[in-house]
């Protein structure tokens, strides 16, 4: 049954002018963003030309990324080959779709037929339970890879031509990526591919965060990792609020993500990528914090085909270092993403998919 609050769009609580937040949003003390002290800007933030990167014989950039996986988990990137054009254009049309009045974009709503939640289409993400705390966005959903398998009836008309293109070249964005990873452990470029599969699936996140008059009591979006082998981001070119939980000699502190340089894109490492890599890489918890000016984001989360099986590949198993995850299905592990994300818990630990492995442990 559809929860009471799933209907209630972030956008028309914050136009309603309120001095803070209600109830419905705000974190307990200990979990509010400001708890542990204010996180703090990195200004050695890495960041990896994949034109170079494409070059076999370039080492320093290749060192660069393996840094970057090792030490962050995610990276900003240049030299992608994605039209500076095209990045502006679906950037302007997320923000005038998110500006259109509440009763055109709910002809997306995220609805079944039934009157059901899906995850596809406009509204905030799953609500389960009067005691969830809800985040501070609304979002527009869609899958868009394999052609196949998109829902045109989620689709606005003003998004779908940029969308299609914007699919088309992150897509080789984060193949490229991929291809580089695999050269990174030793491995030919199509060993992550392979896992992959030809028709991996891609889900788009279009997200809007409204203007909050109390930041220090919210999330924007919760603590989570993300579903995807990786995932491509094109961030607000203005306002930041993405933080990352960085580990360093002194423990774990959440670490502002700087503001892009315009028409850079952002990659991330998802949880997918962990259990294959058998967690030679590993997918970084990240946040959103929100402000008093509007911020947009574009999200596209890569995964493998759905009936792939997801475990640690055999050439990065052996006795000194065993396998740190159990095998399941992609799809199921896909699936329970989204129950894992409503309890603000991450999915490989909702799933039970760490094995208990104490030699695997002190060897990663």
């Amino acid at each position: 049954m559809l929860h009471q609050d799933q209907g209630q769009l972030v956008q028309e609580v914050a136009a309603g002018g309120l001095p803070a937040p209600p109830s419905r949003y705000v974190l307990k003390e200990e979990a509010r963003p400001t708890a542990g002290g204010v996180a703090v800007p990195e200004l050695a933030f890495p960041t990896v030309d994949l034109q170079r990167l494409a070059e076999p014989g370039d080492v320093e950039e290749a060192a660069k990324l393996r840094s970057a996986l090792d030490s962050w988990g995610l990276f900003a990137v240049t030299g992608h080959g994605v039209p500076e054009e095209l990045l502006d254009g679906i950037l302007d049309a997320t923000r005038e779709f998110f500006h259109r009045p509440a009763e055109e974009k709910l002809e997306y709503a995220n609805r079944t037929d039934d009157g059901e939640f899906q995850p596809e289409g406009y509204g905030i993400d799953r609500v389960d339970t009067d005691e969830q705390v809800l985040d501070w966005c609304d979002r527009l959903y869609l899958t868009v890879q394999p052609e196949d398998k998109r829902q045109p009836r989620f689709w606005p008309p003003s998004l779908a031509t940029l969308l299609h293109e914007y699919t088309l070249r992150s897509e080789r964005v984060a193949k490229r990526v991929l291809r580089a990873m695999a050269r990174a452990l030793g491995f030919g470029e199509e060993f992550f591919l392979d896992k992959v599969g030809e028709r991996g699936g891609t889900d788009a996140r279009f997200t809007y965060y409204p203007p909050c008059p109390r930041p220090e009591l919210v999330y924007g979006l919760k603590p989570h990792t993300d579903n995807s082998v990786v995932t491509v981001l094109l961030l607000d070119p203005d306002v930041g609020g993405l933080q990352v939980l960085k580990q360093d000699d002194d423990g774990e502190r959440w670490v502002d993500v700087p503001v892009l340089r315009r028409h850079e894109l952002l990659v991330v490492i998802g949880d997918e990528m962990e259990i294959m890599s058998n967690a030679a890489f590993r997918a970084p918890t990240h946040r959103v914090v929100t402000s008093n000016r509007e911020r947009m984001s574009l999200v596209m989360f890569y995964q493998p085909e759905p009936h792939r099986d997801l475990q640690p590949a055999e050439e990065l198993v052996d006795e000194t270092r065993p396998a740190m995850y159990r095998k399941l299905k992609a799809k199921t592990f896909g699936d329970g993403f989204w129950d894992a994300f409503a309890l603000g818990e991450r999915t490989l630990d909702f799933l039970k998919v760490k094995i208990d492995n104490k030699d695997a442990v002190s060897s990663a």
